[in-house]
This record gives structure tokens, sequence and C-alpha cells, in this order.
């Protein structure tokens, strides 16, 4: 660059590099080389999904992929573009200098543009969160000065780019404020500010056990009156408990609470339907899919819309077999096939191996070892991979659901991956290509029932997250506006 502004260029970068910097010189040419590759903002992804809660995953998620997206336009569009020398380092003492210094184009700074881009996802998520980032992000931005490897231009660029990248991103997958879950039909509930009348079982044998003391914490402090059931297996079966206390509750004119993950607030929905009382979820598991689908991602969440009676209804999907017309609930998705038994081994394996790695290593052995179940779907002989339905309409990836923004929309949406031949690698590939909707292997209706039979003996399904024996025939269909459930609601 040349002119006044590349003369300023040269001058802050001169009196940076001859300015003593007192506690800066083991810090920060550290901090710069650890941020290579994104090795630092993967590290800090890797932390907010273990302990961030649906929150913090979603702003991990949302910071790695607005890095990706900046990188991948500084290094191979912005840098070819703009070709600028690095600058002199002569003036840059010994000890701030990188071991390897960097021999690719000056401008801009793709070390501050990841910075950038990561802090900005994060902070369309969580301002929180990214307060906590911001400032290891502007030591990074300032350490490529700092060491002699950009002059300040290239990082106040970089910034920008990184910040135009998180946006981008937003604009590719809206965040919750721009894409609000709609909060319809809303219904007229009781307010209990201070928690009188609520009686919330807290199962401490969900996926979240050792989180689980908090929310307890949280319930008692903002809500002092509610009765709280901390769950233990002694008591007998989660469902009867569940059943009680909705008896109780609906003899005392109340509202029904439960606290866990998807397994636990599903125990709770036939009670509810049962005893016609309303439903407050505290999200407690692991993933909590129904309580961010309802606006509720926090124990104070799921507190506030109770002290101030705000409900909706929500559909629920219904399973009901044809040999003795018994039935089951579900609240998320329903799924035959693959599915099930990834979520079988996922289990087996979690307590020795971790969630994240008993996943991938479930996805590796059904892809090599399962085959395709025969079945018929409303009369019509199937050979299928995986047959999903989900309680409401879901945005998706593929066949994998994503979220829902109505929780009574009235329809079942259904996904089929059928088999044939070289079917499991066709849908694979397909599926990485974005293509699956082009595809006939691939299947997908908004439907109202669906009716299965022909399964096999030894069959399995999974509902919220729960795997049980399927029956050999049984139709599915949903219970439109079935249950009151409390949320935050927003004009």
């Amino acid at each position: 660059m040349t002119g006044a502004f590349g003369r300023l260029d040269r001058k802050v970068f001169g009196h940076v590099a001859n300015r003593s910097w007192p506690g800066a010189e083991p810090v920060l040419p550290r901090l710069s080389r650890s941020a290579n590759h994104g090795l630092l903002w993967f590290g800090i992804a890797a932390g907010m999904w273990a302990l961030g809660g649906p929150r913090g995953r979603r702003a991990a998620v949302r910071g790695v992929a607005s890095l990706a997206l900046a990188s991948a336009t500084v290094n191979t569009l912005a840098k070819g573009a703009v070709r600028r020398d690095r600058p002199l380092i002569d003036t840059v003492p010994l000890v701030r200098r990188l071991p390897h210094q960097p021999f690719t184009s000056s401008f801009p700074s793709g070390h501050t543009a990841s910075a950038a881009a990561f802090t900005a996802g994060v902070a369309l998520e969580s301002r929180g969160l990214a307060a906590a980032v911001l400032p290891v992000a502007a030591s990074v931005a300032f350490s490529r000065v700092y060491t002699g490897v950009h002059y300040p231009s290239d990082v106040l660029v970089g910034a920008g780019l990184g910040v135009g990248a998180a946006y981008a991103v937003r604009g590719l997958a809206p965040t919750r404020d721009l894409v609000a879950t709609p909060a319809r039909p809303r219904v007229d509930a009781q307010a209990l500010p201070d928690g009188d009348g609520l009686v919330v079982v807290v199962n401490a044998a969900s996926g979240a056990q050792p989180q689980l003391l908090d929310p307890v914490r949280q319930i008692r402090t903002l809500l002092p009156r509610a009765e709280v059931i901390l769950y233990e297996e002694e008591a007998g079966p989660l469902p009867d408990v569940l059943d009680a206390a909705a008896a109780e509750v609906a003899e005392r004119g109340g509202v029904l609470g439960v606290c866990g993950g998807d397994g636990t607030v599903n125990a709770a929905v036939e009670p509810a339907l049962k005893h016609r009382v309303p439903l407050l979820v505290v999200p407690g598991g692991t993933f909590n899919h129904f309580a961010v689908d309802l606006g509720v991602d926090t124990v104070a969440d799921a507190c506030a819309a109770l002290a101030e009676g705000q409900a909706v209804r929500a559909d629920v999907g219904r399973i009901t077999a044809d040999e003795d017309g018994s039935r089951s609930y579900f609240l998320n998705t329903f799924s035959l096939g693959v599915y099930p038994e990834l979520v079988r081994l996922r289990e087996r394996w979690s307590p020795r191996l971790g969630g994240p790695l008993a996943s991938l290593l479930g996805v590796v052995h059904v892809l090599r070892t399962s085959r395709p179940l025969r079945a018929e779907v409303n009369g019509r002989p199937e050979s299928l991979w995986l047959l999903f339905a989900g309680n409401g309409a879901y945005r998706s990836a593929g066949l994998a659901p994503l979220r829902r923004h109505d929780l009574a929309d009235g329809v079942l949406d259904v996904r089929i991956a059928h088999g044939g031949r070289f079917a499991r690698t066709r849908l694979l590939a397909t599926a990485v290509a974005g293509g699956l909707a082009r595809t006939r292997l691939y299947a997908a209706a908004r439907v109202t029932s669906l009716r299965v039979s022909g399964l096999p003996d030894g069959t399995h399904m999974a509902y919220d997250g729960e795997v049980v024996p399927a029956p050999g025939a049984f139709r599915l269909d949903k219970l439109p506006d079935a249950l009151t459930v409390y949320r935050p609601l927003t004009d």
C-alpha cells in the first residue's frame, strides 16, 4: 500500500515494534502460535460444547462455521487478490519473533479473520460467552503486529472479513432472534410467581446427572414454594412417580413440572394428558431437544414462563399398536431402522468411551454391518434403511433433523431412506453432495398419519431417544394441540 495511508500503516507498525510492552513477551508469541490452523478456537469450542449447555453448543457450532468460512475466504480469495510483502522485522526484537516466518501475502491477516469470525459467531448466540472470548481474540489480533508478521491494516481488514463471515453464516442459518419459534396457539395458563401449586420431578438418573444439583438449587431459589421431588430408582418406575405427581397436581389445580432430558420429559407426557394438567419443562438433560425447540434454554426461562403464566399448546405424536391397542407418545421424533441400533450402541459404549466417541464408532459400526429393514408402509412393501417421523416439520440437513419452528403444525414430518443396490453408498454420496431431495432412494412427505406393518420379530423402534421393541404393526398419528406447556412468549 502506498500514499498517506501506507505511511501511517508503517508508522504505527514501527511504533509497536519499538515500544516496550512489559509482560507481553512471554505471552503474545505463544498465543499467536496457538491460533495456527484454528487450534486455539477449536479447543475453546470444545469447552463450550462440553460445559455451555444448549446455548454453548449452538455458539460453538456457529463460531466454528464462521471461522471455516472466514479462513476459506481469506486463504483462497483475499490473499490471492492482493499481494503484499510482509513487514521488515529488523526493528522487531528477536524475543518477539515467531520461529517460522509466514511466506504468504501479508494482506489480510488470516489469524485475525479467524479470531474475529469465531468471536462474532459466538456473540450471535451468546453475548456472555463472546465477552469471555473477546479479550483472547483481541490479543491474537494484536499479536500479529507485535510479532512483526502483519501491518495494522492487515489486522483491521482481517477483522472486518471475519465479522462479515459470521454474518454470512447467519444469513444461511439464521439465529433464533431472526427466526423465532412461533408462539401459537397461545393458551390461558395460571401464573405461579413463587411456585405455589407446582410439583416438579427431577430425574437424578438423566444424562446430565452431575449438573442436576444446580437446576434443583435454581428451582428452589426462583420458585421457593414449589414442591421438588428428586427422583431415584428406589422410588419405582419414573412414569409411576410422574403419574402420582400429576394426580396430586390435578387434585390441587396446579402444574406438573419435569426436569431432565428428552426421555424424562417423554415420560411425563402420558400423565399430563391423562390428568389434564399443564406441563412445565425444565431442561436438565444432555440435549433437551424439546425444551430447545420450545424456546426454554435455561432453568430461568422455564421459571419465568411459569411466573408470568405464559404457555402454548403443543402437538403430541402417538404410536398405537394394532395387536392390543397400547399407545406410546413422542414429542420429538420416531424412527425405525439404523437409528435405533445406533442409539443402542451409543448407550452401551458411552460409559466407557464417552458420548461423542461412542456415537462416532456407532455410526461406523451401523454403516458396516446393518441391513435394510423389510416392512409395509401404508400397505406397500418397502426395503428401508431408515424411517423417520418428526412431531412437526423439521428444518434439516439431508436426513438429519435440525430444528422445528412450530410445535403445533398438525403434521408428521416423514423421511424414508430406501434400500436397494448400492443404496448405502449412494445415500451417503448424495447426502454429502446435498442432493437427497433429488434421489429416488430418499422420500419425504408431511402427513397426518402413517401405518407400518409386517415388521420382523426383534425389530426395535426409537422415540425421543428411548429404544424399545416395536409392535409388528402400528399406526402413527398426532394429537393436535393436546398438551399445554409453559414457555417464554414475546409479542
